[in-house]
């Protein structure tokens, strides 16, 4: 275990105390889960105490963990940041569990790192979770039109509605999905000459 990553645990679990989960090593990753009441004043303290200074998000991400909170009765979506500190040259991952599963919200960390913005843009559009406070929740890679998030487990694999251009109303219209079962049939050369180098 690198003793860079053992100080940045000490350092954590002195700054936060008991308003955060205990900081933990894997695969030289230092972990810390936070609540979703403290995300937002955690994620200031990290990009502004001195001895932490995480100046960059890299990444944040939505997770549905849909079959491990029916198993473990936890909670089922959570949002997960990626930090850098380039002063102190190390790297943290924050978890944080919306505590809503029907209707996931939690606040939004744009005021912290402004990069935030269309990342919990990206989290809403294919996890749903929202993101109280966010200065511009449209959704950011599906249609203004679409129907459900498409990264949640429960999301069916063709969707709900699917979109064609009508050229009577001569607009994209919205139906609901229409696949029609085909059988498919591998296709088999069949011809006299294939494989022997020419017609001859």
């Amino acid at each position: 275990m690198s003793a860079k990553l053992e100080r940045l645990c000490r350092k954590l679990k002195e700054v936060f105390a008991d308003r955060a989960g205990e900081p933990v090593i894997n695969r030289g990753e230092v972990t810390m889960t936070v609540s979703a009441a403290d995300y937002r004043q955690i994620a200031l303290t990290l990009r502004d105490h001195a001895e932490l200074k995480f100046e960059q998000l890299i990444d944040l991400s939505g997770i549905d963990y849909s079959a491990a909170a029916d198993r473990s009765g936890g909670p089922r979506f959570a949002v997960v940041c990626h930090l850098l500190s380039i002063t102190h040259n190390w790297r943290l991952r924050v978890k944080a569990y919306a505590t809503d599963d029907t209707s996931p919200v939690m606040p939004t960390i744009v005021p912290v790192w402004r990069c935030a913005n269309w990342y919990e843009r990206e989290a809403y559009d294919m996890y749903g979770i929202v993101f109280e406070g966010h200065p511009d929740p449209r959704r950011i890679l599906t249609d203004y039109g679409f129907v459900g998030h498409p990264f949640r487990k429960d999301f069916p694999v063709s969707g709900y509605v699917e979109m064609r251009y009508d050229p009577e109303q001569q607009r994209v219209v919205y139906q609901p999905v229409t696949i029609e079962p085909r059988e498919v049939t591998p296709r088999i050369v069949r011809e006299e000459h294939y494989g022997k180098g020419g017609r001859g």
